[in-house]
């Protein structure tokens, strides 16, 4: 018995996507910044000395549009991103790493865009039969809009975190551990490609809110939980002995039917239907037994 997982996870649409932000090289602005101050502390001091207003003014407007300025520059590393609100409204996000220049007044939320791998705590749950497992997963996945992440939901990494719970839960819910039908069907321990496909696309539904993208996701623990571990083992070494002992029935049998085709074949000796049951009996009995036959050497004829 297998169940179909809908994997249709309905999420509001987004209100604002990532767009890129106005920026400048940040090396030129920090050498203008960088003269500006320079430049306006020597003419303040200047003006002070001779006397002169006009001076001391310019020196302080120097000094003041040139810390304006230095105020802009933005440092963005490698693998991480920049987020910039003015006045509480999205201003795009700086991708390009080095030294950037922003307008100074805007705040800038830094955001890792490197892949990032979330594992589950051990989760305790029920399979499509009933039957308590325990089960968690890995994510490999990654921030792809780096304005979803930031004003979509509260805490993005704790999102993701939660949801691929959610997920992982529902994909042991609709599937069982174990097939034992001869019917067949998808389970959690013999479909693991298909199944793990199936929680990917669920976990991307899931966090496709937040701006996140999912790069691989993977069943790291399953196992029955300790209580059924016991019985369900002897379940399967049961089955593995049963589906042994048909292995070596059909083999003994196909071995007498050769046998006895070759008697036959070769006229070695002429059976009749008593003597061809008594000799079946004996074979199947060497071949289908546990421990190695103890020969009996008959001295009379075949019927004694």
């Amino acid at each position: 018995m297998s169940a179909e997982v809908d994997v249709m996870v309905e999420m509001p649409k987004p209100k604002v996507v990532e767009r890129p932000a106005r920026d400048l090289n940040g090396w030129p602005m920090a050498g203008l910044a960088f003269v500006l101050v320079v430049g306006g502390i020597a003419v303040f001091i200047v003006g002070i000395d001779a006397g002169q207003a006009v001076l001391t003014v310019l020196g302080g407007a120097a000094l003041v549009v040139g810390s304006i300025l230095a105020a802009g520059l933005t440092p963005v590393s490698p693998g991480r991103a920049r987020v910039l609100q003015i006045l509480g409204r999205y201003a795009g996000t700086i991708r390009t790493d080095g030294l950037r220049w922003v307008n100074p007044i805007s705040a800038r939320r830094e955001i890792s865009t490197r892949i990032r791998n979330h594992e589950t705590a051990v989760a305790k749950v029920n399979d499509a039969d009933g039957n308590p497992i325990e089960i968690a997963a890995v994510v490999v996945w990654q921030v792809e809009d780096t304005a979803q992440a930031t004003f979509e939901v509260d805490d993005f990494v704790e999102f993701v975190a939660i949801q691929t719970e959610t997920a992982v839960r529902h994909i042991a819910n609709s599937y069982p551990y174990d097939v034992h039908d001869e019917a067949g069907g998808m389970s959690l321990r013999d479909s693991t490609d298909e199944i793990t496909e199936k929680l990917s696309t669920e976990i991307g539904a899931r966090v496709q809110a937040a701006g996140v993208h999912v790069i691989e996701s993977r069943i790291t623990h399953l196992a029955y939980a300790p209580e059924i571990a016991q019985a369900m083992l002897r379940r399967q070494q049961a089955g593995a002995v049963v589906a042994a002992r048909q292995r070596i029935v059909e083999g003994a049998v196909g071995m007498v039917e050769l046998a006895l085709d070759r008697l036959s074949e070769h006229n070695v000796v002429e059976l009749d239907e008593e003597c061809k049951a008594t000799m079946v009996s004996n074979l199947l009995v060497v071949l289908c037994g546990d421990r190695d036959a103890q020969p009996v050497v008959n001295t009379g004829s075949l019927y004694q």
